[in-house]
């Protein structure tokens, strides 16, 4: 606790890869979220480049820690621990935020909390929807994740399924790039099936057939999908036909969300889970956010996925996560805490 008795006030430092996020939360109370992107410089190269990514955050840090400052009104001695994303991540990118954290804890004299990025993609939901139940299931996409993730008392942590190949957002991308459309293809993909008919063309669903449930009930793999829509596209352009790129866009959307939700519901029925959370920058997809909703409406499940703002990277969701450790009592990350770029999703704070 702090002196005056009211909840700890948490800074929150997200640089995993190309935001800058910083945030102050107290308790379950965000006071400020301040975001820097240097998703432009990366977009003439169809992708991240990490150094890139690490010289966006050195030149950004300062600066975003002082707006969040200002637009909360506090000081930083009024700070009670800080957290920072250890992993998984860019280690270039990651090294940098944890350098400036560990400053920070020196120069304030104040706990340092080195905390697992994709888990807080999940618990950042708490500071819009409240505290967690004492089980919930967290489903994690992303452009890096797509990962199932069972959460007792919010910090421990069972990885129950994750995917073998490309993640739902990173085949978004892959696809759109296929597609001629700009970087990242997320939500160009997403505008355009929107005007498509998602029964247009069946694409495969991977791991869904009886011969995977035994292994990977709740493992995703979208390669073989990616490489079904781009064969989709070179038959019909070798053929002379025009692409009906809406179609194409919501028969793909679909498929990925189909097996997204129909994986996950099927582990809540199995482990007893009643709320699912689904977090990641994927989230923020219009057709899984659809087909969760309607799909957990039909088993009786509680679905919250935080607004848009907070579904890609950001420092509320670390300060989210620290403020739960620290509310629980965990013991602080040393002052020569490494990064991990694989962090172990079952590994809350290192």
């Amino acid at each position: 606790m702090s002196a005056t008795g009211a909840q700890p006030l948490v800074l929150g430092i997200e640089t995993s890869c190309d935001e800058t996020g910083v945030a102050l939360v107290r308790g379950h109370d965000l006071l400020v979220d301040a975001v820097a992107s240097s998703v432009d410089e990366h977009a003439r190269f169809g992708g991240i480049i990490p150094e890139i990514a690490s010289r966006a955050h050195l030149e950004a840090m300062v600066p975003t820690i002082e707006r969040a400052l200002a637009t909360a009104d506090v000081s930083l001695g009024e700070v009670d621990a800080i957290a920072v994303t250890a992993g998984p991540g860019l280690v270039g990118p990651l090294t940098v935020g944890a350098s400036a954290a560990k400053a920070l804890a020196i120069a304030l004299d104040k706990p340092l909390y080195g905390v697992n990025h994709v888990i807080g993609h999940a618990v950042v939901d708490e500071l819009v929807d409240g505290p967690f139940p004492e089980r919930v299931m967290a489903l994690v996409v992303s452009g890096g994740h797509s990962s199932l993730l069972l959460l007792d008392d919010t910090v421990d942590v069972t990885e129950l399924g994750s995917t073998l190949d490309d993640a739902a957002g990173e085949a978004f991308d892959k696809v759109g790039r296929l597609l001629g459309l700009p970087y990242p293809g997320g939500p160009h993909i997403d505008r355009l099936a929107r005007e498509g008919d998602p029964h247009a063309i069946r694409f495969p669903r991977g791991l869904t057939a009886p011969k995977d449930q035994a292994r990977h009930a709740a493992d995703f793999s979208f390669s073989g999908l990616k490489t079904a829509v781009a064969r989709w596209v070179e038959a019909r352009q070798d053929a002379g036909e025009e692409i009906p790129l809406p179609d194409v866009a919501a028969s793909f959307a679909e498929a990925v969300a189909d097996v997204l939700t129909a994986k996950t519901i099927a582990a809540c029925r199995a482990h007893g889970v009643e709320t699912l959370v689904v977090g990641g920058g994927f989230s923020a997809n219009s057709q899984l956010r659809d087909m969760a909703a309607k799909r957990c409406a039909e088993a009786g499940i509680e679905l919250r996925i935080p607004p848009i703002r907070y579904c890609t990277d950001n420092g509320a969701m670390i300060a989210a996560l620290g403020s739960a450790v620290v509310r629980r009592g965990l013991p602080p990350s040393s002052l020569d805490l490494p990064v991990d770029s694989s962090m172990p999703l079952t590994q809350v704070l290192v």
